[in-house]
């Protein structure tokens, strides 16, 4: 199964360090983040999961459910939170999944359908299990991004990503490149000079088809 931008996230039920949720169920009307990852007990991994841990405010000040995926067990997890915990300087509140049969990375395309374990792996056997996944409350996929090991993601993009998605959905608009919130917004080519003049007021034409606006409380 190939996961597009739109396409509504498999309802897979998973067994956590926090319990056995269903996916759309965890979800509920909030919006979500699953972020993947091919071992525990690794460097960039950890440091990661860390950083995550650190925005836990910033995922709840956003309505954002966040939650790792890994292809350890359950216990390794729960081992491994005291590697996060110490790193982050703070509690990883958030669940991983212990993806041990590859259920998830198979069905959200990150792994191939005949991939399989093998005794003594390495993080190499699972390497492509390093992506960002942006959920809406309507349970599609919103954004999806893919790193390789020896690349650390960068969650302050992951959270600018965020806004931006929240914020077109909910006001009708798009971004710019780099926008951060409180920027200007672009209004879609759709609307009308006459409709964009009605429903957010004063807006600079830069080219025809570019016309930005700032979004009013």
């Amino acid at each position: 199964m190939s996961m597009r931008i739109n396409d509504t996230i498999p309802n897979l039920t998973v067994e956590t360090d926090q319990g056995t949720h269903e996916l759309h169920d965890w979800i509920g009307d909030s919006w979500a983040i699953l972020f993947s990852h091919p071992k525990d007990f690794t460097p960039v991994c950890t440091t990661e999961f860390s950083a995550v841990a650190q925005l836990a405010d910033e995922w709840e000040k956003r309505g954002t459910k966040v939650m790792g995926i890994s292809v350890d067990g359950v216990e390794d997890h729960k081992k491994w939170k005291g590697d996060i915990e110490k790193v982050a300087g703070t509690k990883a509140g958030f669940p991983i999944v212990a993806d041990t049969d590859l259920e998830v990375s198979k069905a959200f395309d990150m792994l191939p359908a005949d991939a399989y374990l093998p005794d003594g792996r390495t993080p190499a056997d699972s390497a492509t299990v390093r992506v960002v996944f942006i959920i809406g409350p309507d349970k599609k996929l919103k954004l999806s991004m893919t790193y390789p090991m020896t690349v650390g993601r960068n969650f302050g993009e992951v959270l600018r990503a965020l806004d931006a998605l929240q914020t077109t959905a909910k006001r009708g608009v798009a971004t710019p490149a780099d926008w951060t919130v409180g920027q200007d917004v672009i209004i879609p080519v759709a609307v009308s000079d006459e409709e964009a003049k009605e429903k957010f007021g004063d807006f600079e034409t830069v080219l025809p088809y570019i016309r930005k606006t700032k979004l009013k409380d």
